[in-house]
């Protein structure tokens, strides 16, 4: 049985006053000082409005606005050439502002963990009001708020982490233990912020599939959350969990963890589930990671340029048996990098392109184009981390060269034509591929694009318990009957 992936979302949430937040800049903030200070100061000088992340080019093509090919056509910095009239809703999803976030961020709290001020509680009201995926029980959670003086007080003296909104303090979350640190306020902020983008994806995803949540038979989360406690860290299960507040009544999950390659893991599951007829209806789902936001910010500063990771970046997929109408994952051309593979950049390449590939009879220049880690180049370059998508097509142009199904010559024309530039916000796992997936699917349905070749990487040693990479690739084929 063939398994296809029926549609898919993609969200983007501005989320400037968590730029502090974010693994690198609360460390650098603690000792350049503290909360205020210089360092704090000199970020916030250079962070983004919402108008000028909505009209940012690569977070246009993120939500669908514009092909990933146009930005070829838009001069660098990106920053500085800004889509006119842009749109914070395009095909895929949205990029949502903060004020209507720290609503959905309220909607996740099942704990009592996120407080607002009565007059911030009183002014989310009024905008999640507004929101039509929400049902009423969901908007009762956002309550009348907590006075003023008693949030201050838990912020100053138990550990609770500020909420700000313009700059000024409108909130906290509260850490939900004394002793463990798995449950401090910092940690269930990053959770809490993961279940919540990872919702509004899924919800976008319901809309665009034009399916009820009820009709989901199982959910797989791969994003970079650790949810659980002391005993068991990571252990919980963030998938169930943003299945509850998408009201899936009658679904289960469980999460995936593969650190930057999981969104390709969890679709291989996903579809190997389909085809096995475990499930009828699966969706992988990913939300944002706090601890990326801002983590190459001294780039940016130095380059005297704007923060631009201050976005969370959310996806959902819905996969499902074949439909005679939606592009097929090819489940006999899986690549994967096994535990005895070579880790060099051309061997992990070899064992995700070239094995499946040769598997199902298949040359390079048959596959229209190829997805990899979609790292938007305008946030690592200034950085010094390079261009991750650029460097990976060079190594496939030059695999096409070594198989000598091009010259040597053709490799930046192969470059060209079968790759893209990178659009993605750094995120880790939600750069792997999948972003172009939603392009792809509406590519191959309209009978423009015939093979998609997506491949994603790993890094298992950043567990310290491993020196070995990851990755895994799968292959998505135009639907035999539409063609």
């Amino acid at each position: 049985m063939a398994v296809v992936v029926k549609e898919c979302s993609y969200i983007l949430v501005h989320v400037p006053s968590f730029v502090r937040y974010g693994s690198k800049p609360i460390r650098d903030i603690a000792i350049n000082g503290g909360p205020g200070g210089t360092l704090e100061q000199e970020i916030y000088a250079r962070v983004r409005s919402f108008e000028e992340a909505v009209a940012y080019p690569p977070n246009q093509v993120y939500i669908g606005n514009l092909h990933p090919d146009q930005l070829n056509d838009i001069p660098q910095p990106w920053y500085a050439h800004p889509v006119k009239d842009a749109n914070r809703i395009g095909p895929f999803g949205e990029i949502q502002p903060e004020e209507e976030f720290y609503g959905w961020l309220k909607c996740a709290d099942d704990f009592d963990l996120v407080w607002f001020t009565p007059e911030f509680a009183a002014k989310t009201k009024q905008v999640m009001s507004r929101q039509s995926f929400l049902a009423e029980s969901d908007l009762k959670k956002i309550g009348d708020g907590v006075p003023r003086e008693k949030i201050m007080d838990r912020i100053e003296k138990d550990a609770a982490l500020p909420l700000y909104s313009s700059g000024a303090i409108v909130g906290l979350i509260r850490r939900d233990h004394d002793t463990d640190d798995t449950l401090k306020a910092h940690v269930l902020t990053e959770n809490l912020l993961s279940k919540a983008s990872g919702a509004l994806a899924m919800f976008h995803l319901f809309r665009r599939a034009g399916i009820s949540p009820s009709q989901v038979d199982f959910i797989l989360s791969c994003s970079e959350d650790a949810v659980g406690d002391r005993y068991n860290r990571g252990g919980g299960s963030l998938s169930k969990a943003i299945g509850e507040m998408c009201h899936c009544v009658n679904a289960s999950g469980h999460d995936v963890k593969a650190f930057c390659a999981a969104p390709i893991h969890a679709l291989v599951d996903a579809a190997s589930q389909v085809e096995a007829g475990v499930f009828e209806r699966v969706v992988v789902i990913g939300g944002g990671c706090l601890a990326k936001i801002g983590m190459k910010y001294t780039g940016h500063l130095k380059h005297n340029m704007p923060v631009l990771e201050d976005v969370l970046g959310g996806l959902a997929i819905l996969v499902t048996k074949d439909d005679g109408i939606n592009p097929i994952i090819r489940l006999d051309a899986v690549g994967k990098h096994n535990i005895g593979a070579a880790s060099s950049q051309q061997d992990i390449m070899t064992s995700l392109i070239l094995k499946p590939l040769d598997k199902v009879g298949m040359k390079m220049l048959e596959i229209d184009r190829y997805a990899t880690e979609m790292h938007n180049p305008e946030v690592t370059l200034p950085a010094g981390s390079g261009n991750t998508p650029l460097t990976n097509y060079k190594i496939m142009g030059a695999l096409a060269a070594i198989r000598k199904e091009i010259d040597k010559t053709g490799i930046d024309a192969f470059v060209k034509e079968r790759g893209m530039p990178g659009f993605s916000p750094t995120q880790g796992h939600i750069p792997a591929a999948v972003p172009f997936l939603g392009h792809a699917l509406e590519e191959m349905r309209q009978g423009r694009m015939k093979h998609a070749m997506f491949v994603a990487k790993g890094s298992l040693f950043l567990g310290r318990m491993s020196q070995l990479s990851d990755g895994l690739s799968f292959l998505l084929e135009a639907n035999p009957a539409q063609r």
